[in-house]
Order: structure tokens, then sequence, then C-alpha cells
């Protein structure tokens, strides 16, 4: 499991660096920690908040989250007969 997010990290992490090859890792560190909204804080970048913020960066804010995007739905009387069971795929 560890391992997983590990891969996922350095990927995402690769791909972001790679589009600013001239920064130093701390110097990227330190903005995504800018754009978290906390600057100068390193620690607030925990595995979960840097997963995220790598991923959504970039993106539009109204833009469902990866992970949760297969279970979006547009309509609410659409998602409530599926959470009950009356409709299915």
């Amino acid at each position: 499991m560890k391992c997983k997010r590990l891969e996922e990290m350095l990927e995402l992490l690769g791909e972001h660096w790679r589009k600013e090859p001239d920064l130093h890792l701390l110097d990227l560190l330190h903005k995504l920690a800018e754009e978290v909204g906390k600057p100068q804080q390193l620690d607030a970048l925990c595995d979960e908040v840097l997963i995220y913020q790598l991923k959504m960066r970039g993106k539009d804010k109204a833009e469902a989250i990866p992970g949760l995007k297969k279970d979006y739905e547009d309509d609410f009387k659409t998602a409530l007969l599926r959470a009950r069971g009356i409709l299915t795929d």
C-alpha cells in the first residue's frame, strides 16, 4: 500500500518538476506550500495534501476531484435513486 502511494507521489512530483526544471526540489515544495495557503510551512504538506495538490494543480476549481469522479452524478435525483437501488447502470 505504501509503495503505491510513494510511486504515485514520485510520478506526480516528477510530472510537475519537469515543467519547472530550473527549480530545486525544496523550491518546488515551497511553491506548493504557498499554493496550499501555508507559505513557509512545509510540514503542512502531508502525503494526502501533497498528492491532492499535485493532482488538482492547474485544473478548474469546479472540476470534480479525481477518485471521486467515478461516483459523481450531475443530477441529485438520479444519485438518490441510484443510492436507493431503484436505478441501476
